[in-house]
Order: C-alpha cells, then sequence, then structure tokens
C-alpha cells in the first residue's frame, strides 16, 4: 500500500473511516501524511487533528515485528513530485491490512484463519491523553497514560487539574527574564514524542549551533538535536528543529520505541534546580552577549595553548621514522594508533573532491598520500553520519585487535574537535561491487579470481567467529564491505555494525536490526535474533553475487523470482544451475567449480539456522573440493531459502533502492 503526498499541491491520499460499524459511507476520521511538514502522519477528526505519529527519523526503511510471521515494513520514498509512505509485509505472512475505524483508531489487522476473523495486532491511539493535545498547552502524556507538565511548567489551574480536566494545559512556573537578558538556559526532557509546530532549520547546525539558534532567538521555546528526513529528494539529514509556539501534543515514549530529547527553554535558575538536573541532565545554552563571546574567546585560545604544549610534549615520544607520523594512545591492551588532523587534511588535499573514492551513509571515503609517500584510504564520518560515535569506537578497536590477510588493516584515526576519522590501508580495486556489478569492468574478474575472493571472503569470516581471540558477529556483510587489493584479493571492511561475542555466547537479541535489506537473515529481520549464522547467511547470499554478477536486489536481472536466492534455488531443482553462472566468464568457468559453489550458498541461506554450515565446514569444502563433483554429492540437498518481501512491483521496488545508497533496517520491537 502506498500513501501519497504531492509537493506542489500540499494533497495526497488518506485512510477514511466509515460512518459507523455497519455504515460504509465515509466517516469523519480520516489518515494520512501531514502536508504542513510531511515529516509525520497524521489522524484528523474532520479538519482538526485527532492524533499524530513522532515525526520520521534518518531511517529509510524501518520494519516491525508484530507476530510470528509476519513483519511491517514501512518505507519513505520521494521523487521530485511527491513523498510517500509505503506499507509492505513480510513474505508469507498472513492477509494484513490497515484500519480507521469510526470512532478514530488506526488499526493493524491481520486474519486468523483459524477461528475465520481479524485479529488486532497494533491499535493507535495507546490511551486517553496521547490523543492530540490531550494535556493541554506545555503538557505531556507520560507512559503510565497520565498528564504531566513538561519541566519547569506547573498546572494553569490546580483546580481542574485535580479534576481531570487538562484543556487549560500548563503555565511557566518562573518567568523568563527580558529576551536578550542573561539567565537562559535550558532543560533536557529525553525519550519524547516531540510537539507539534515545529520549525525544520535548513542549515546543517552542530548540537551546540542549534542551541545557540534558540537562545539567540527570542521568540524560541524549545529546540530538539535530531535525525530528521527533510523533505526534499537528496534525503538530506536535518538536526536542528526548534518552536517558536506554544508547545501541543508532546509524549513521553516507551523506552523501545526510542524517542527524541526535548530541550526547553526555562530561566537558569529553573534548569540548574529542577529535577531534571539529577536524573536527566541539564542542557544549558548561554545568551549570545558580547561578554560571554570574549569569555569563551578567551577559554578557546587557553585550551589550544595548552593544547599545543601537550602535543610538544608528546613528540617527544613519538617515532620520528615512521611516515605516516601515528602515535600510540594505549587504552588498556589496546594500541589504539592516532594520526593528527592536520596530517590528514594536508594528506587528502584538503578532503579534495578529486581524491574522494568513495561514499556511503557514514559519509566519505579519500585516497590520501601521507608524508613519506604512503597511499591511505581516509573515512570521514560526516555529521550526519548514520554511523555515530559508539559506532566509531567500535570499528576503530575492532580492527586495531584483529588482524588477518582478508581483513582491512587500519593504520590510524583521527578524533579531534568534532572530527571522527579512520584510516586504512588504500586498496586500488575499491569495492568488489564497483567491478562485480559494473558490465564494463566485470569482465577482468575471471572464475579463478572470482573463486579466490569467495575462498578469501570464507576464511575472514571464520577467523572473525573462530580464530580470532574476539568470537565477532561482522552483522553488514555484502559485496561493498569487501575491498579489493591490487592483486584482487579480498578484504572484508565496516565493523561499525559489529558485535563481540562472549566465550560460551551462541546467539543474542536486540531491538535494533541493523544491516543491507537483502542479505539479513530471516531471524534476524524477523524476530532480532542474530548469531554466527546470520553472517553465514549474509555470505551465501554475497557467494551467489559473485556466481552470477546479478545483485540481490536486481529485480530485472533474475527473471520473475522474487529474489536471487529463491532464483538459484529454482534453478537448482530444476538441474538447470549452470545458467546462473555470469556469462562474462563463461570461458574462462569450472562448471564443477561453480556448481560446489552454488550448493555451498544455497546450505548457507537455508531458512532454518540450524541447517547453514559454519564457516569452518564452508572454508573446508572450498579449500579441499578438489573433486567438485564428489564434494557436491556428499552435501545434503538445499532446502528452499526464506524471503521476506520488500516491495509488490518493480517500480517500488527501484523508488526504494534509490532513496539512501545502502538501507539500513531498524527493528522498533524486537522478540
Amino acid at each position: 500500500m502506498k500513501m501519497r503526498l504531492s509537493y506542489r499541491t500540499g494533497k495526497g491520499d488518506r485512510i477514511v473511516s466509515w460512518r459507523s460499524p455497519g455504515d460504509p459511507a465515509p466517516g469523519r476520521f480520516s489518515y494520512g501524511l501531514d502536508p504542513s511538514t510531511s515529516q509525520q502522519l497524521l489522524m484528523w477528526n474532520g479538519t482538526r487533528p485527532y492524533w499524530r505519529t513522532p515525526i520520521w527519523r534518518s531511517y529509510a526503511v524501518i520494519s516491525m515485528y508484530v507476530s510470528a510471521g509476519t513483519v511491517i515494513y514501512t518505507a519513505i520514498v520521494r521523487t521530485d513530485e511527491e513523498i510517500s509512505m509505503v506499507i509492505t509485509v513480510s513474505d508469507g505472512a498472513a492477509p494484513t491490512r490497515c484500519v480507521v475505524t469510526s470512532s478514530g483508531r488506526f488499526q493493524l489487522l491481520s486474519w486468523n484463519g483459524t477461528v475465520s476473523a481479524w485479529a488486532t495486532l497494533q491499535s493507535w491511539p495507546s490511551s486517553g491523553c496521547s490523543t492530540y493535545s490531550g494535556c493541554g498547552a506545555y503538557g505531556y502524556c507520560d507512559v503510565t497514560a497520565a498528564c504531566r507538565c513538561l519541566d519547569g511548567f506547573e498546572p494553569a489551574s490546580a483546580a481542574e487539574w485535580s479534576a481531570g480536566r487538562f484543556e487549560q494545559g500548563c503555565r511557566r512556573k518562573q518567568a523568563l527574564p527580558p529576551c536578550g537578558g542573561i539567565g537562559i538556559g535550558f532543560v533536557a526532557m529525553p525519550g519524547m514524542k516531540v510537539p507539534d509546530k515545529f520549525s525544520i532549520d535548513s542549515t546543517n547546525r552542530s548540537a551546540g549551533e542549534c542551541a545557540a539558534r534558540c537562545a539567540a532567538t527570542c521568540s524560541c521555546v524549545a529546540y530538539a538535536y535530531a535525525n530528521v528526513q527533510s523533505s526534499s529528494t537528496d534525503g538530506q539529514l536535518i538536526k536542528c528543529v526548534v518552536w517558536a509556539e506554544e508547545l501541543v501534543d508532546a509524549q513521553m515514549m516507551d523506552a523501545r520505541w526510542g524517542g527524541e530529547t526535548l530541550y526547553l527553554r526555562v530561566p537558569v535558575a529553573a534548569a540548574s534546580t529542577g529535577r531534571n538536573s539529577s536524573t536527566r541532565g541539564v542542557k544549558t545554552a548561554l545568551p549570545v552577549l558580547s561578554s560571554v563571546l570574549l569569555l569563551t574567546c578567551i577559554l578557546f585560545v587557553w585550551f589550544w595553548r595548552f593544547r599545543a604544549k601537550g602535543r610538544k610534549a608528546e613528540s617527544q615520544y613519538e617515532n620520528t621514522n615512521t611516515s605516516s607520523k601515528i602515535r600510540a594512545d594505549h587504552n588498556g591492551d589496546l594500541e589504539f594508533p592516532s594520526i593528527r588532523f592536520a596530517d590528514i587534511v594536508a594528506a587528502t588535499d584538503n578532503f579534495s573532491k578529486t581524491l574522494m573514492v568513495g561514499r556511503g551513509g557514514f559519509g566519505m571515503v579519500y585516497k590520501g598520500t601521507l608524508d613519506g609517500g604512503q597511499v591511505v584510504a581516509v573515512k570521514r564520518l560526516s555529521k550526519d553520519s548514520d554511523q555515530g560515535a559508539e559506532e566509531f569506537k567500535n570499528e576503530a578497536i575492532l580492527i586495531a585487535k584483529l588482524q588477518h590477510r582478508n581483513l582491512v588493516r587500519l593504520l590510524g584515526c583521527c578524533t579531534e574537535g568534532a572530527e571522527k576519522l579512520l584510516i586504512y590501508e588504500y586498496l586500488p580495486n575499491k569495492g568488489l561491487n564497483a567491478i562485480l556489478f559494473d558490465s564494463a569492468k566485470k569482465a577482468v574478474l575471471d572464475w579463478p579470481t572470482r573463486l579466490g575472493i569467495i575462498k578469501g571472503v570464507a576464511r575472514g569470516l571464520l577467523y572473525l567467529h573462530q580464530d580470532s581471540r574476539l568470537t565477532v558477529i561482522h552483522r553488514d556483510l555484502k559485496a561493498s564491505n569487501v575491498l579489493l587489493d591490487a592483486e584482487m584479493r579480498p578484504k572484508i571492511a565496516d565493523f561499525g555494525m559489529a558485535k563481540i561475542f562472549g566465550d560460551n555466547q551462541v546467539k543474542a537479541n536486540t531491538r535494533e536490526v541493523v544491516g543491507t535489506y537483502g542479505y539479513i537473515a530471516p531471524e534476524y529481520s524477523m524476530e532480532g535474533v542474530f548469531s554466527v549464522t546470520s553472517d553465514v547467511y549474509s555470505f551465501g547470499v554475497l557467494l551467489l553475487e559473485i556466481v552470477s554478477g546479478i545483485r540481490i536486489r536486481a529485480i530485472d536481472g533474475i527473471m520473475e523470482c522474487p529474489s536471487l536466492t529463491i532464483y538459484a534455488w529454482s534453478l537448482w531443482r530444476e538441474g538447470k544451475a549452470g545458467k546462473l553462472v555470469d556469462p562474462s566468464m563463461a570461458e574462462s568457468c569450472s562448471q564443477d567449480e561453480a556448481m560446489l559453489c552454488i550448493h555451498v550458498g544455497l546450505l548457507c541461506v537455508e531458512d532454518d539456522p540450524s541447517r547453514r554450515p559454519l564457516m569452518s565446514s564452508v572454508v573446508s569444502i572450498l579449500e579441499n573440493g578438489s573433486a567438485p563433483v564428489v564434494a557436491s554429492a556428499s552435501l545434503p540437498a538445499p532446502n528452499q531459502p526464506g524471503y521476506l518481501k520488500m516491495m509488490g512491483d518493480k517500480s517500488q521496488s527501484s523508488d526504494l533502492e534509490n532513496t539512501r545508497n545502502a538501507m539500513t533496517m531498524t527493528a522498533l520491537q524486537g522478540r
């Protein structure tokens, strides 16, 4: 199902209620995209807002596990003319529909064949005070479905509030000082569905700049610093959201649903003594006054002088013979290599566009040359990166600890100021996807080269899962995360989403499913359960892509089958698996070796995780398959792979793929 909203007319599709349970004439409730912002969904009672969703965050696709075998996928798709919300369900799910009832509830219903009736999976609004402005101005509905006043506010009428009537809302406990005066601060309220009537600052501001803008604007009453998709077709992430009107329809959300941190403008005294100062933290933004700016400048100069002295003393311990000027900053037993930002700027010609060799949701990758001629790849995380500080630290620590010929090698990192950069060995042939899926380039990948890449990736995964001192689950193995050196040898990259398992840990559960659609194992996508077999599934998909030269999401390239895995299995079942082999390498291909690889790939993408082979078995089969026909005959027959359908037609799938370069699915609720 697709609900559209035209940028030009501001009109779009809505789900409309019946007039009554027995009368299918159009009722007074309707549900669709908010035409004033396109950042949220609204339910209207006639022309008045009745209920509102949280604002859209940075995810192009979200998935929600609602029952066994049923996952609801919601995607935001933008074109030059319109924005639309596309809703699909997982393949094999029971018939599912969205309904707006005559009483004003949005429901997700699933058909229960046992009792021949529609079962309610989800229903909104969930409580009386969660309806639009149910707690009045400056009030909010808390997680217990009770009305509360925002921090720094109190009921406008204590008598009305005690009687359960909240229409008059709340008022400030302390009046704000005159505009431009000293004494403005902010109190933080995390986990909120932020109020309505917001404005999005199109300037790419930092958190401090966003706070300063609100502090310096007399009409600003609150701000939030959040990942919000802009309404433009480029999918730019906007972070600074501000409010200049009274705050209405705020709600504290259950922790599993996330929410944003709302910063309320209050007198400094209220910010420093409010209850949030001890329980939720206080963030105070000083007014933009000349005296404060002068003090800030003094502190800034003092800081950099102190830092320069520290660097001078530190340089005595640096290895003056290293061309890359890398120094070691020890953190426990981890040697954490670091490199100065000034050296990176010089190496990349100030991040010249001519030296940019890659880009993704995290930011840009540049080719650089350090003093002495060492060529490196610099991964620079943008301010709007999906990979935050925690993922950055995770990737740096993991790669520094892991050493294998089939894993990318970390040379250094930089965390000066707001900058987060990782410096890797430079691999001239870049990502496997750039060659494998390019019809003009793929001919250089003959069969011996492709088989070597398959074996190299398998050995790298085996090291991560079993042979390293850590048990690491990569969680985002795909063609673009396999880099190729000058000899076309593969190296696994991008460990930002990786997880470390304990010695006796077999699997883990999460509410946040990360990875790229098509490579994610069914049990992980549907239930949030991941293990080493999740990586095995991703490896199986990658293996089939390497043999066929077909993208997992290339609908036009896999005949009438819904996915590459189903297409490969169908050919195998019919005894025609040879048709899967990429024609561009037909002359160099060993059919027996290719059949063995396809067989292994199909075993890796089994729906049942327990039936998938471990990477130790995969490596053994591939390395010792000197007689591929015999090796394949000794393996069990593969079963039909699982498949989670994202889109019902080709055009929608194409639109969805264009929304982000590499999609990440985030489960709002897992089991």
